[in-house]
């Protein structure tokens, strides 16, 4: 593993490395929680399934061990002298973004215990200085949103060669089977002309050469594929930017057989010559003969 992206998040509870953690993981990074730090060295030596497609590997350290402060410092030493490079990146918050966050969510903080929460968080603050003076990169996460934050630590994740891209599914589909659940946009293309009402082609699916030409051909096929690709060629990016891992584009006819299975592949070889990571499936193309 000495050649993987190794990242440890530490830093103030409440800071946000829940969600730092999600996004590394949405980044394609292997990612474990509440790492005991003794056991970091075996850990490192054990061989992880798909070795070689995971972008790095990324621990959340922290006082939630009680262990880790007497030890993390002798133990990263020991790993770095052993040839494994890794980067520690601190989470902190100013006091009162914290004591919000602990109001909103209701938890309890882990060193409050016999002491208000204003307490605990000045204790842990001074128990993680040596810790933070220690750290690669340190974020004040005060004034993030947890969105905003996701594409922050997404900036970071992406600086590593393997991280995976954002994932985008092309469905086709009959609205007469229902609307795909899980779609994030959804195009009703019921208004171009349908092939089902021509007698030669009512059998063949929108993946016939016959079915494309007829549908593909049509003026206002056209006009629309113009607008609807201009438009998704603008959306993709805002969707990277705002760090969402996945995708789906669901497109729309009656039955699912014709329409909008030819439209949808137009649209998936569109994006496909983009370099995005894509997939394209019919859900209901042999639903309806």
């Amino acid at each position: 593993m000495k050649h993987l992206t190794i990242i440890i998040i530490t830093g103030l509870s409440g800071s946000g490395k829940s969600t730092a953690l999600a996004a590394f993981e949405d980044a394609g990074f292997y990612c474990v929680d509440n790492m005991p730090v003794a056991l970091l060295p075996k850990f490192l030596e054990m061989p992880i399934e798909s070795h070689s497609e995971i972008a790095g590997i990324v621990f959340v350290m922290d006082l939630r061990e009680r262990g880790f402060l007497t030890k993390y410092s002798s133990i990263f030493e020991s790993l770095k002298k052993k040839g494994y490079q890794f980067e520690i990146l601190f989470l902190e918050a100013e006091e009162s973004v914290l004591v919000q966050r602990y109001s909103a969510t209701r938890r309890q903080h882990p060193l409050s215990q016999g002491k208000n929460l204003l307490d605990g968080i000045r204790t842990e603050k001074q128990q993680l200085k040596d810790l933070r003076a220690l750290s690669d990169k340190i974020i004040d996460t005060s004034n993030y949103n947890v969105h905003e934050l996701k594409v922050k630590i997404l900036e970071i994740a992406r600086k590593s060669k393997k991280t995976e891209s954002m994932g985008i599914q092309i469905v086709s589909f009959g609205f007469k089977f229902g609307v795909p659940h899980d779609a994030d946009l959804i195009i009703d293309v019921r208004f171009l002309t349908n092939p089902y009402f021509v007698s030669d082609l009512k059998h063949l699916d929108g993946e016939n050469p016959k079915i494309k030409e007829f549908i593909l051909t049509h003026k206002e096929t056209q006009y629309f594929l113009d607008k609807y690709l201009d438009l998704l060629d603008y959306l993709i990016p805002l969707y990277e930017k705002e760090g969402k891992a996945y995708l789906t584009i669901a497109i729309g006819c009656t039955g699912g057989r014709h329409r909008s299975v030819t439209i949808a592949r137009t649209i998936f070889e569109h994006i496909r010559k983009r370099n995005k990571q894509s997939e394209i499936v019919h859900r209901d193309i042999d639903q309806a003969a």
